[in-house]
């Protein structure tokens, strides 16, 4: 099955047209993307757009032998010109199915907001999904057939990707291409690296791909350490780069803070934009959770662990430093290290980078931000992945 992809974007185009935004702005050559429309060989053009024809003799075909045309949620973009003698578009209700002259057959799969996905089967066997801008499934079979490809707002709708990924409709082999991009997305190559990191890509407009054909999932890393300075964006990064999966336990360091309501905010900020699917432990012996196996850990933070950790052989006491503390503290990091190089698990883990600042003014101040940076290196001398995050950038360190 031969799938066009007449364009990518969302509704209103990538660059919008008249917006000044950063996005907007580098939406340029390859990067620019008409509305998502599709064309599946010829013979079904889902999502009519305007220039729907043009986009078609641009990408080396006609819309000619097109034989059924699909729409899969209200338009809400630029006004549609209708192409001469394409049959007339229209939306098939959710669960009724269609058998095209052309072999294909489609069925419509409801969704959790307006609109309609559809699911294509080729004559040949290849299946899809397109799903349309903001949508996800409203139910899904338990366990699911993996689809070869699947089509979704992959960055405004992870959770849809994720609830893919547990009814088994997304599995390790199938294509996962990210369409309905606007200009929330991140410029430039940190679009194509956010979505890597969801086992996602996207394509240039006029793209033909050909579902069923293998393609390299983007690997992902199994183990990532983002690190960066208070109030970057740390945290809200390790949490995107796992949105896209289901039953990610969030492994919380902090404790509890009785009587410091600030703190009780910060956490209740964080509880709130994680998925409903996550589960929340509150400790810091992650040593078992590492070695344990089971769904993806998000571990936030390090710095909480450290702080812990020194608490534990009264790190903060020179005396007491001088006479085991260390090497107490130096156990029990090796023993964290060792856990995380043997780990199969899926692991991501935030720390604080805080050697580029002000040096601390006492001697417990200066130990605790040695020993931060120790173990920032050794956990990241484990990882495929790190990340600095600044100003809410992330910036690349490996992997």
């Amino acid at each position: 099955m031969e799938l066009t992809l007449l364009g990518t974007g969302s509704p209103d185009g990538l660059p919008r047209h008249g917006c000044p935004c950063a996005s907007c702005a580098a939406a340029v050559g390859e990067e620019a993307r008409a509305a998502t429309s599709l064309l599946i060989d010829g013979a079904l053009l889902i999502d009519l757009t305007p220039g729907a024809a043009f986009a078609a003799a641009r990408a080396g075909h006609s819309l000619v032998g097109v034989r059924q045309v699909l729409l899969s949620h209200p338009h809400a973009g630029p006004a549609v010109e209708f192409p001469a003698g394409l049959p007339a578009p229209g939306r098939v209700p959710d669960g009724r199915r269609l058998s095209l002259i052309s072999g294909h057959r489609v069925r419509a799969v409801a969704l959790d907001s307006p609109g309609t996905g559809y699911e294509v089967t080729g004559p040949d066997g290849p299946r899809l999904l397109y799903l349309p801008p903001g949508g996800a499934p409203a139910g899904l079979p338990d366990p699911a057939e993996p689809y070869d490809m699947v089509l979704l707002d992959v960055l405004g709708r992870p959770d849809a990707l994720a609830a893919l990924r547990a009814s088994g409709a997304v599995g390790a082999t199938t294509d996962v291409v990210a369409v309905h991009l606007d200009h929330t997305v991140p410029p430039g190559q940190e679009l194509h690296r956010r979505l890597a990191t969801a086992g996602a890509r996207t394509v240039p407009d006029g793209r033909t791909l050909i579902v069923g054909e293998y393609h390299a999932v983007p690997d992902l890393p199994r183990r990532t350490l983002v690190l960066g300075g208070a109030r970057s964006g740390k945290s809200l990064e390790a949490e995107r780069r796992l949105a896209a999966f289901p039953d990610v336990l969030y492994v919380a360091t902090s404790g509890i803070r009785e009587g410091d309501p600030e703190w009780a905010a910060r956490i209740s900020a964080h509880r709130e934009r994680r998925p409903g699917s996550w589960r929340t432990t509150e400790t810091c012996d992650l040593t078992p959770l590492l070695a344990q196996d089971g769904p993806p850990l998000l571990i936030d933070c390090l710095a909480l662990w450290l702080t812990d950790a020194m608490d534990s052989v009264d790190a903060w006491d020179d005396d007491k430093w001088a006479h085991g503390g260390e090497r107490a503290l130096r156990e029990r990091v090796s023993a964290l290290v060792a856990a995380v190089r043997a780990t199969s698990r899926t692991v991501v883990a935030v720390s604080n980078e805080v050697g580029a600042g002000v040096v601390p003014a006492t001697a417990s101040g200066r130990r605790f931000r040695d020993e931060l940076g120790r173990l920032n290196a050794a956990f990241a001398e484990e990882c495929e992945q790190v990340l600095l995050v600044v100003a809410g950038q992330p910036l690349p360190l490996r992997g």
